[in-house]
């Protein structure tokens, strides 16, 4: 019926009597609630992840002590990747701490614990037994996560200066700032105006 009507209107009389057509599922459709509950649920992953992680840490931290206190056993190379291993792991507890605080994946931890996760494995197997086409590789991959990391620095324009991620923890915390003193002038008025 409505169509009907719309099809006879001439297009003076349809500026005359527009008015905006409400959808029914916007209505009851809230896109930011969505997009806030999600990111909770996403956050509540993230926490997760960490607690897995931290038990992770403890554990290998644990074996690694047990083998270190062991009077027969002593092997280097062991005791070496069990220490990488470790570090790898607070790298990447280090990655999913800024990714709760910051809403964003640091590309220089991402790439520093490839790095360390790489020479951890070069590290295990010894240079002398792997074969050369796989040191190769390995020196090409090192290379370029190297590049990687030099290079994130001057990707414009997101970032300027030396070190990106204390910039952008440096801008959200001037901005929580700005907030903070908005947010204290207008308790300011408010006394006032309840004092007059």
């Amino acid at each position: 019926m409505i169509i009907n009507q719309l099809r006879n209107l001439r297009p003076e009389e349809m500026q005359k009597n527009s008015t905006p057509i409400s959808n029914p599922a916007s209505t009851w459709f809230d896109r930011n609630l969505v997009v806030r509950t999600l990111e909770f649920v996403q956050d509540l992953i993230v926490i997760s992840l960490c607690l897995g992680l931290f038990g992770v840490m403890v554990l290998q931290l644990k074996e690694m002590f047990m083998s270190l206190l062991s009077p027969g056993d002593f092997n280097f190379h062991a005791i070496t990747a069990d220490i990488l291993f470790v570090l790898i792991l607070v790298e990447l507890f280090r990655l999913l701490i800024i990714y709760l605080q910051e809403h964003r994946v640091s590309i220089g931890v991402a790439v520093e614990v490839s790095i360390v996760s790489v020479l951890r494995e070069v590290i295990v197997r010894g240079v002398l037994e792997t074969p050369w086409v796989h040191i190769l590789s390995t020196g090409g991959f090192l290379l370029v996560l190297a590049v990687l990391l030099v290079v994130r620095v001057w990707i414009p324009p997101t970032f300027e200066g030396i070190d990106p991620e204390a910039r952008i923890v440096q801008s959200y915390n001037s901005h929580n700032e700005v907030l903070k003193n908005e947010l204290e002038n207008r308790d300011h008025l408010k006394n006032i105006k309840e004092n007059v």
